[in-house]
């Protein structure tokens, strides 16, 4: 894939330059804050960002108003976001429209070279790619008039795996059910969300939404 890297920290962003060229991917450019990420992106047409939320000048959501900024201006370029933590206000903000071709992950993630290398597949397929952590804090806030309280535990797992990116297969195998199991689930959970006559949007998507801004 032809990728672009967004990212203060030198000794990071030359390590992750190394480890895609050396996974076959093409390295455009690396470049250390927001507003050049918009401008190599504009001038090089990538396939893929990988962006650090908090960059120079301020440190706050350079990163984060870039990637959204990249998605604005151009829909069919994937991001792939990179935070030291948790950003609740950032990754709903990121994930409030489509998602498709979007991920999060924990920089802890980065460390664990397959599962970066594998969401950065994920995302430049059109899919979704969020980090366990990020999925479970997001998730963490319920009250009583929550529709997600009518999910039994088994199906909100299944959202949340969902929310991940994995697909029905994937889910099943994490899980140790058969994917008609899952299917199972995911019908259910639909059916409490509300969503099993919804047409001209995918399912899934509107139920990971769902999830995320409750």
């Amino acid at each position: 894939m032809r990728v672009i890297l967004a990212e203060d920290s030198t000794l990071l962003r030359e390590g992750l330059v190394r480890l895609l060229e050396e996974e076959g991917h093409e390295v455009l450019a690396a470049v250390g804050d927001g507003r050049a990420l918009v401008e190599a992106v504009e001038a090089r047409e990538p396939e893929v960002v990988v962006v650090d939320v908090r960059m120079p000048p301020t440190h706050t959501d350079e990163g984060l108003r870039a990637a959204l900024e990249i998605r604005h201006r151009r829909p069919r370029v994937k991001v792939l976001v990179l935070s030291q933590y948790v950003e609740k206000k950032y990754a709903t903000e990121l994930m409030s429209g489509d998602i498709d071709g979007v991920g999060y992950l924990l920089k802890d993630r980065v460390a664990q070279v397959g599962d970066f290398l594998d969401a950065l597949e994920r995302v430049g397929a059109g899919g979704t790619a969020f980090d366990p952590e990020v999925v479970r804090q997001l998730l963490a806030r319920t009250t009583h008039a929550d529709p997600l309280a009518r999910l039994t535990g088994r199906e909100r797992e299944v959202l949340e795996l969902m929310a991940q990116g994995l697909t029905n297969a994937s889910i099943a195998q994490a899980l140790h059910v058969s994917q008609s199991a899952v299917e199972k689930h995911v019908n259910a959970l639909f059916d409490k969300l509300s969503l099993s006559h919804t047409t001209g949007y995918s399912r899934r998507v509107l139920a990971v939404l769902r999830y995320l801004g409750s």
